[in-house]
């Protein structure tokens, strides 16, 4: 298991990982140089802050559990992800991968984690990065 502090970076992000990372990884740890630290947790936090703020909490939520989920935890996992369809703004979001090239052989497709914080939040609203954040808690 890598952990509950990477289980947040890989499944908040969204990101694609390689080979090298989940090698460096064990896959649970990242090593970066001293002189890439700022930029990292900066460009972290601009991702995580471009993601609707309901998409980071449902995703946060399923997290917070431990040991092995339930029948009726997995069952609530699929119930939450099947009605984060309806949340407003998603069907304009979906649309709009698809036109970038979700779901066909494509850039989009191949780099999907690198194209997902282009899409913005569906609510359009930056309302700062501290205020993102604090919602998370």
């Amino acid at each position: 298991l890598v952990g509950r502090s990477r289980a947040l970076e890989i499944v908040l992000s969204g990101d694609d990982f390689d080979a090298d990372i989940a090698e460096r990884y064990g896959w649970v740890n990242r090593t970066l140089d001293d002189d890439d630290l700022d930029s990292f947790v900066d460009a972290l936090v601009r991702r995580l802050a471009s993601f609707d703020r309901e998409a980071l909490a449902a995703a946060k939520a399923q997290l917070n559990r431990f040991g092995t989920p339930t029948a009726t935890e997995l069952q609530s996992s699929n119930d939450m992800f099947f009605s984060a369809l309806a949340w407003p703004g998603q069907r304009t979001r979906r649309a709009k991968i698809r036109s970038m090239g979700y779901g066909v052989p494509s850039d989009f497709e191949l780099n999907f984690g690198r194209h997902l914080p282009t899409l913005g939040r569906a609510d359009d609203d930056d309302g700062g990065l501290p205020s993102c954040f604090r919602s998370l808690r």
